[in-house]
Parts: structure tokens; C-alpha cells; sequence
């Protein structure tokens, strides 16, 4: 069954550009042009929405009010918001409402494509949340979510994101907050080869044609912490000339 995509977006002709590629890449979308629009139809048929792609400056509703409403529905399905704010604050509020991921406008299609493809694998593949009060540590090593990700377990390492916890062994390690950053922008990207200039953007917000070693700096830190041997990194993948790749069970590559 193709995945149903509701794209929420007041300017008319982005609106059509956004779903015209939508479907021309085989999803089927619904198009609305404000909040109470948008929750309507989440309303009337929640299940039915594989994901949102939501524009922040709505009339009358903001997208942020619009997915706070939606997650305080209990609804996990994934959100992929627009804005033409670039402020980190604004970044910041649209995760602390429940989005998944934040693109700023203008964007590249082919970095839309490719976030909506990546939320869809990542939410068809998404375990079950833990109920509430229960230990993280209790429950099997958490591969996907369709929301953004608290606590994974992998290989010997524990992170608790909410907390800054870490564990290797079973030891706990401090990770500076950069480095937790970066951590969990791979934990919820998997499998997706990231380029060096998504990662600028995304974790250290500066644009993405910047010249610094700060990702390779980043990269070679977070080795020391999570992979078994930094020499034959099985976690924490580099593809030549394209960027790297978080691979979560290792075992499943050979």
C-alpha cells in the first residue's frame, strides 16, 4: 500500500510543487492549507497518515501548536517541519513539540525526498513505545522510532538522552552535549548515508558549505566512545566522498 502523506502548507504554489513530487515518487498525498484543517483530517482517520510534512508559519495556527496537538493526541506518527525561520530557537521549539525533523526553506528537493523516505523507513520499522514509568533498560535494544529517539541501546553502549547518560560496558562516560547531539541525530537517521554539509546544518546549524575539521574532529570522538575497536569502526560507518552511516546491529551487514 503506498504510504499517505498529508502536506500542510499555506503557499498555494509550494503547496503543489511539494505534493506534485510527492506522488510523482509514488506516495499519495493529501494537500491542506491550515492547523484546524490539518487536525481535522487527523482527526477523522489518524491511522491513515504515514506522515506530516508541516509548515510552521500557518494562519490563524501556528505548526508548532498544530504538532503539539498532535503528539499531546497520543499520536506518533512522524513530522517533517518547514520554516523559514532559521533562528536555533525555532529549531529547538519544533523538536520540544514532538517534531521529527526540521528543514529550513529554502530546501533541495532531493534533501526532502530523502528526509521523507528515511521517516517513512524509520516509523514502518518503529517497536512500540515503552509504557510510561517503565526503565529503558528493561526493555530489547531500540532500533527505530517514529518519534525522536530517548534511550538506545547497541552493541555494548546505553544512552540515555533525556538524562545524558552513558554507558560502555555497563561503565558509565561523559559525552559533551555536542557529542550527544551528533549521537542522536545518527541514532535517528540509521542506515542513511548523511553528508558531511547535513550534518553542519542539522547539528552544529551553520551552513553546510563551511570549511572546518569540526566533523572529523566529532566523528573521531565519538568512535573512542562507542565503537569496539576505533581502528575497524562497525557502528559509526565513513563512505568516501559521501558521509557517513550509523549502522546499529552490525551484525545483519555481513
Amino acid at each position: 500500500m503506498r504510504a499517505h502523506i498529508m502536506v500542510v502548507e499555506d503557499e498555494q504554489h509550494l503547496g503543489i510543487g511539494i505534493k506534485y513530487n510527492l506522488e510523482a515518487e509514488g506516495y499519495r498525498v493529501s494537500l491542506v492549507e491550515d492547523g484546524p484543517a490539518a487536525l481535522k483530517l487527523v482527526d477523522v482517520a489518524p491511522h491513515s497518515i504515514d506522515l506530516i510534512v508541516l509548515d510552521l508559519m500557518l494562519p490563524g495556527m501556528s505548526g508548532y501548536t498544530v504538532c503539539q496537538k498532535i503528539r499531546e493526541a497520543g499520536l506518533g506518527l512522524p513530522v517533517l517541519m518547514l520554516s523559514a525561520r532559521t533562528l536555533p530557537e525555532d529549531r529547538t521549539r519544533g523538536f520540544d513539540v514532538g517534531a521529527n525533523q526540521y528543514m529550513s526553506k529554502p530546501f533541495e528537493l532531493d534533501e526532502l525526498l530523502s528526509r521523507v523516505k528515511n521517516l517513512l523507513q524509520i516509523s514502518r520499522h518503529a517497536g512500540p513505545a515503552p509504557a510510561n514509568g517503565s526503565n529503558p533498560t528493561d526493555s530489547k535494544p531500540v532500533a527505530a522510532s517514529s518519534q525522536a529517539v530517548d534511550f538506545i541501546e547497541f552493541g555494548k553502549v546505553s544512552v540515555d538522552f533525556r538524562t545524558h547518560q552513558v554507558r560502555v560496558d555497563d561503565k558509565p562516560v561523559r559525552m559533551t552535549p555536542k557529542e550527544l547531539r551528533l549521537l542522536r541525530y545518527f541514532v535517528e537517521n540509521p542506515e542513511r548515508v548523511i553528508s558531511r554539509a547535513e550534518l553542519l546544518v542539522q547539528v552544529w546549524e551553520v551552513p553546510g558549505n563551511v570549511q572546518t575539521r569540526a566533523v572529523d574532529q566529532f566523528i573521531a570522538r565519538l568512535r573512542k566512545v562507542i565503537e569496539p575497536s576505533t581502528a575497524e569502526p562497525v557502528h559509526l560507518l565513513t563512505l568516501r566522498d559521501a558521509g557517513y552511516r550509523f549502522v546499529i546491529d552490525p551484525e545483519k551487514e555481513k
